[in-house]
């Protein structure tokens, strides 16, 4: 079986999953989705950036995953951290050129993985920081914090709410529910949760959005 890739399966896989989250996304989009993905599994080999080695693997748990959660950005400024391997910053700045994104994260070969992918894409909407979260101070608070990588969510709210709007939001992806995690918030956090129906993912999904009392 050849190992080459193929990229218009990769294409076909993601219009599908595109169809099913009722993502739309003009062709020129898609087609710089599928540059990033072939552009990530190539660093991957080198620089261990994700555990999901089958590319076509990576169009569910990686594209698809990201743009599950789409609807629910809101504002103009939206901070992705511990963004890894840009995830889900880069797939939501690809979908939402008008919102101006920042892609946080503390390693150095995670970020420069990430300044060539904004590079090589052309994203003109994506701002790239190697920094701790403790350490970053922006000029302007942000609308939309968002993250794939907190394991617990006071731990996200304690490390980011000095950064968000007073009526910005910050939004956790989980995987199961957490309600632990909610039960553990400070009392000036309101979380409400929503499944979330990734295509081709077989693994529960839900996004927890906190919002200030």
């Amino acid at each position: 079986m050849s190992s080459e890739i193929q990229p218009e399966k990769l294409a076909s896989q993601l219009a599908e999953g595109l169809q099913s989250l009722d993502c739309k996304l003009a062709d020129d989009i898609q087609a710089k989705l599928i540059q990033y993905l072939i552009l990530l599994n190539k660093w991957n080999k080198t620089y261990n950036l994700t555990a999901v080695r089958d590319i076509y693997k990576m169009v569910p748990q990686h594209l698809l995953d990201s743009l599950s959660v789409n609807t629910y950005l809101q504002g103009k400024r939206v901070l992705d951290v511990g963004t890894g391997a840009g995830l889900p910053g880069i797939p939501l700045a690809l979908a939402n050129p008008d919102i101006e994104f920042v892609l946080l994260d503390s390693a150095l070969k995670r970020t420069r993985f990430v300044v060539q992918a904004v590079g090589e894409l052309g994203l003109k909407n994506v701002t790239v920081q190697q920094t701790r979260i403790e350490d970053y101070a922006p000029d302007d608070l942000f609308d939309t914090i968002i993250s794939r990588a907190f394991t617990a969510m006071e731990d996200f709210v304690s490390a980011t709410e000095r950064l968000c709007a007073p009526a910005g939001q910050l939004l956790a992806m989980k995987g199961r529910f957490p309600s632990q995690e909610i039960n553990s918030l400070p009392d000036q956090w309101l979380a409400t949760s929503e499944l979330l129906e990734v295509p081709s993912v077989n693994a529960e999904r839900h996004i927890v959005i906190l919002t200030r009392k």
